[in-house]
C-alpha cells in the first residue's frame, strides 16, 4: 500500500481483525453490486470508502425525484440519469481509487452468467424475487458468497448465502422457486428511508467482512428487522437437502 493508503484506510489497518493484510485482500477484491438504489447506495458507497478494488453495479434504472427520499448515493442534479452512473460518480467524489465498472441493463441470466464468476462477492440489492432467484442460481453454480438483504415499509431482512459451505443454505431454500409471492413495491407500499440505510450498512458490512476474512458471515441465519419498534429477530435457516438449486451442490464447491 501507498502513504496515502495507509492514511486513507488507518481505521481499518487498526483492527486486529482486518490489519494491513485484511486492507490489502479489499483493494484486490472483486464486489458485484446488483441494484443501485436503496439499498445499493449505501452499499455501493460503503464498499468504495472502504477500499475495495474493484465494483461492478447492475441497474437498469434511472435516477427519479422520488428516489431521493432514500436512495443517498444520488441527487437533484442527477435525476434523469442512469442509477450506475450517479452511484460510481457519488463513490470517486469520496474515494477515486476503486475501480467502478457499470452495467445499465438488467440483471438477466446471461448477464449474470457472465459477471458472476469474475467476482468475489455479489451482493443482492434488487427489489423483485426473480431477479433474486436469477442471482442466486448463478452463486450456487458458480461458488460465489452471495449478500442478500430487502426492505418494504418498516420491515427489513438480510442474511449471507454461501453454498462453499455444505451447511449453508441458499435463496432457494428459504424461498422456493416454484412458490408465488405476490410482489410488493415501495412505489405501491412505501418504505421508511433509513430503513433501506440500516438493511444496506448491514449488508456491505457482511461483503467486506467476507472480503477481508474478518470475523464470521451471517451464513444460515436470518435476521429480520421491525423498524417500528427497532426490533431485531434472529433465525437459524437449516439447508433444504431437497432444495432444486443448490443441492448436491456443497461439497463440490470447496
Amino acid at each position: 500500500m501507498t502513504d496515502d493508503q495507509l492514511l486513507r484506510y488507518s481505521r481499518h489497518i487498526l483492527l486486529e481483525e482486518v490489519g494491513v493484510e485484511g486492507q490489502e485482500r479489499l483493494l484486490a477484491g472483486h464486489a458485484l453490486v446488483i441494484g443501485a438504489g436503496g439499498l445499493g447506495s449505501p452499499v455501493a458507497l460503503y464498499l468504495g470508502t472502504a477500499g475495495v478494488g474493484r465494483i461492478t453495479l447492475v441497474d437498469n434504472d434511472l435516477v427519479d425525484l422520488t428516489n431521493l427520499q432514500r436512495q443517498i448515493a444520488h441527487n437533484l442534479a442527477r435525476v434523469g440519469r442512469p442509477k450506475t452512473e450517479s452511484a460510481r460518480e457519488a463513490i470517486a467524489a469520496i474515494n477515486p481509487e476503486p475501480r467502478v465498472e457499470t452495467v445499465t441493463q438488467r440483471a438477466d441470466d446471461a448477464l449474470l452468467a457472465r459477471l458472476v464468476p469474475a467476482a468475489d462477492v455479489v451482493i443482492d440489492c434488487s427489489d423483485n424475487f426473480h431477479t433474486r432467484h436469477a442471482i442466486n442460481a448463478a452463486c450456487v453454480r458458480h461458488a460465489k458468497p452471495l449478500v442478500s438483504g430487502a426492505a418494504i415499509r418498516f420491515d427489513g431482512q438480510v442474511t449471507v448465502y454461501d453454498t462453499r459451505d455444505p451447511q449453508s443454505p441458499c435463496y432457494a431454500c428459504l424461498f422456493a422457486p416454484a412458490d408465488e409471492f405476490e410482489e410488493t413495491r415501495c412505489a405501491t407500499m412505501g418504505v421508511f428511508a433509513p430503513l433501506v440505510g440500516i438493511v444496506g450498512a448491514v449488508q456491505a458490512a457482511e461483503a467486506l467482512k467476507l472480503l477481508s476474512g474478518a470475523g464470521t458471515s451471517l451464513a444460515g441465519r436470518l435476521q429480520m428487522l421491525d423498524a417500528r419498534h427497532m426490533e431485531w429477530h434472529e433465525v437459524r435457516v437449516p439447508r433444504n437437502m431437497e432444495c432444486p438449486v443448490c443441492r448436491g451442490r456443497g461439497l463440490a464447491a470447496r
